[in-house]
């Protein structure tokens, strides 16, 4: 009876014991369901976290103005422009438009915050000179040059050699008042010809193509990089020559326009007999100065951080390098991309 009695104690205290535990436990039970919540947005939080730095960013949609839908600044802005706003805060749109003067113009009204210019164009704008003669553009700066646009003098008639045997010929050089326009006057005029030794038409890449594809010209000038759609298409229906320039020529031209430099296009870029030796000048970004320093910042620093994602999808790419991105003088640099290339211990002038 009394082991019966000192277990029936022992059962009573463990079920107190058991019971008290349990009421400690239940004032954490309200507390959740009323942040239940708040526990998710902060769970919610805790899984976004991660992918915050890569989310920084004005939140502004910038657009940035390319060249015609068969030039190079077309096909890899875009590529670009996909790679930045997927990795970023910033929105950036890639828009057709009629190359590296109306950009700038565009910008100029804010019609545009980004936009590709050749470095010749570029400093015109800057200085108020040739394409902008009297009325500078100082509201933009240099984001990053990217890579060399070749001066391609394209010819579907083998006997057309060299620059001297455009004279009489109809000739493309470029839209009125485009920078392909005074690259032609430039090269033209090196070796003695003038505007008014040809017979010149005035048509971009793509209307040039297509007019030497019907035999209406004999050679059209096209300053972008190679390989350029408008001539890659044209290599698939009809052979394809570019005219080379010689050295005493190409030196001539450099001294008087510096900012051309020599540049060989090899022959498989559009199934030549022979690599073809011509000029370049640079193919840069620009910015106005009132988009924010984040967003040009994050501009920068994506593509020079995810060159071999931007090669796989667009062969200007394999051009990337971040020692000829930070070597523009003529104008100087927005303060996002300094920046960036301080973090990588380059200076570079801002204003």
């Amino acid at each position: 009876m009394k082991k019966f009695v000192s277990l029936l104690m022992i059962v009573m205290l463990l079920t107190a014991g058991l019971a008290g535990c349990g009421s400690k436990e239940e004032p954490a039970a309200p507390a959740q369901e009323g942040n239940t919540q708040e526990a998710q947005e902060g769970q919610e939080a805790q899984s976004e976290e991660p992918a915050a730095p890569a989310a920084t960013g004005s939140g502004a949609e910038l657009k940035f103005t390319t060249g015609g839908d068969q030039g190079t600044y077309y096909g890899f802005g875009s590529v670009l422009a996909g790679q930045i706003s997927g990795a970023t805060g910033t929105k950036v749109t890639a828009i057709t438009s009629g190359g590296s003067k109306a950009n700038i113009e565009a910008m100029e009204v804010g019609d545009a915050q980004l936009g590709f210019v050749q470095s010749d164009v570029m400093a015109y704008a800057y200085e108020g000179t040739n394409l902008f003669d009297g009325a500078p553009v100082e509201g933009f700066s240099t984001v990053a040059a990217l890579y060399m646009e070749q001066v391609q003098i394209v010819t579907c008639n083998p006997d057309i050699k060299t620059v001297a045997d455009l004279a009489g010929k109809n000739v493309s050089i470029g839209a009125p008042g485009s920078g392909v326009y005074f690259n032609a006057i430039d090269i033209l005029g090196a070796y003695d010809l003038t505007e008014e030794d040809i017979n010149a038409t005035y048509e971009d890449f793509g209307n040039s193509a297509e007019s030497l594809q019907d035999g209406k010209i004999d050679a059209a000038f096209v300053v972008a990089g190679a390989p350029t759609t408008a001539v890659t298409s044209l290599s698939t229906s009809k052979d394809v020559y570019l005219v080379s320039l010689d050295d005493e020529h190409i030196n001539k031209l450099i001294q008087t326009s510096p900012y051309y430099t020599k540049n060989v296009i090899a022959a498989d870029t559009y199934n030549m007999d022979a690599d073809a030796t011509t000029v370049a000048v640079g193919a840069v970004v620009i910015a106005r100065d009132d988009v924010a320093e984040e967003d040009v910042y994050n501009f920068v620093s994506t593509i020079f951080e995810n060159v071999d994602t931007i090669t796989t999808a667009h062969a200007k790419g394999a051009e990337l390098d971040l020692e000829f991105a930070g070597s523009v003088t003529a104008v100087p640099y927005h303060a996002g991309a300094a920046k960036y290339f301080s973090e990588k211990g380059m200076e570079v002038p801002t204003k």
